[in-house]
Parts: C-alpha cells; structure tokens; sequence
C-alpha cells in the first residue's frame, strides 16, 4: 500500500497521461477526451480510459502506454490499474478546444 500523501493528485497524473498520444488520431488521450477518470488513493491509482471505438486495433498498446505513464510518477511498487469504460460511449464533444482545433472543428 502506498500512503495517498505520497501520490501526485489527478491533476498531475492526467498531465502525465498526456504524454500518450492515440497514434491513429495523432493526438494525446487527454485532449482527445479518452481519459474518463482518476483516482489516487491507498490502495494505488485507478484510471478510467475509453477509446474512440471499441474496435480501436491500438487499445493494447494505448492501455499498456498509460500504466507506464502513471508508474513513471508514483512511487515504485505503487499499484497502476487502467480499466477500459466504454459507458458512456465516446464522442468528439468529450475533446478539449485544442483537439478540436487540432481537427479544424468549431469549439
């Protein structure tokens, strides 16, 4: 068990995360929207990812990015969870401004 005192709070972990690009997208998954939630606790951290489709050929790896992200900010031995949600469904108004900018879509 890692004392919560000593994990970085969710803000800091999300600015972690964005260091994950969807290479399909060419984008980060915080801006495109495809972080749904984290929690830091006792018990470790718990991060709620979705993908822009369930078919997503990149998810394995897109996960597997995002464990290695979360544990290069916690403390060693620290448990990382990433749970793929697919409720609510993805959709493009869940990305940032500058996604959409990103995109040439109206914000």
């Amino acid at each position: 068990m890692t004392p919560a005192s000593a994990l970085p709070d969710a803000d800091a972990l999300r600015e972690a995360l964005r260091a994950v690009d969807d290479p399909e997208a060419g984008m980060n998954i915080v801006d495109l929207g495809l972080v749904y939630g984290i929690e830091a606790g006792a018990d470790g951290v718990l991060v709620d990812l979705t993908m822009t489709s369930a078919a997503c050929p990149m998810a394995e790896m897109i996960v597997d990015q995002v464990r290695d992200a979360i544990a290069a900010v916690v403390p060693p031995q620290t448990p990382v969870e990433v749970r793929l949600v697919w409720d609510p469904p993805w959709t493009p108004d869940k990305m940032t401004g500058i996604a959409k900018e990103h995109f040439g879509w109206p914000c």
